[in-house]
């Protein structure tokens, strides 16, 4: 059984949501929102790895990873002409309201982790998904 997805937070929404070049294909690549705050920590605010994958609440390997598809996207688009299109991912914004799936307690928190139990197998409130961090539906 693959191990459940974990929360990534996110601390910025973007104004749009959608890039395209003058010219060029009808083809885009869909960027995630956790894809985009990794690139946004990183490259903009020019944070150590260490700081951007605490800032996202996941491991460095996993920030590394969601680091390295954003800009393989990025790229692509540059490249290939394809318009962006950000949109979904498993992703929290701010704090969030849980309900844990062990012990029932419901809590608001910052962290996709139960304070009472310590288990990581919470439902957050704000919307439906997969695994243990459900995915956002805010407009995105």
């Amino acid at each position: 059984m693959p191990r459940p997805i974990r929360c990534r937070r996110v601390e910025f929404l973007p104004r749009f949501n959608y890039f395209s070049p003058k010219e060029g294909s009808n083809d885009e690549v869909v960027l995630k929102v956790e894809e985009l705050e990794a690139i946004r920590l990183k490259d903009l605010e020019g944070l150590m790895q260490e700081e951007c994958a605490q800032k996202m609440q996941v491991s460095r390997q996993t920030f590394q990873l969601v680091l390295e598809e954003a800009r393989k996207k990025i790229a692509d688009a540059l490249v290939n002409g394809k318009a962006i299109r950000i949109e979904g991912g498993n992703y929290v914004f701010g704090n969030c309201k849980y309900t844990c799936l062990n012990c029932g307690k419901v809590f608001e928190s910052e962290k996709c982790e139960c304070p009472e139990c310590h288990s990581s197998h919470v439902i957050c409130h704000r919307g439906k998904g997969r695994g243990h961090c459900f995915r956002h539906h805010g407009g995105w």
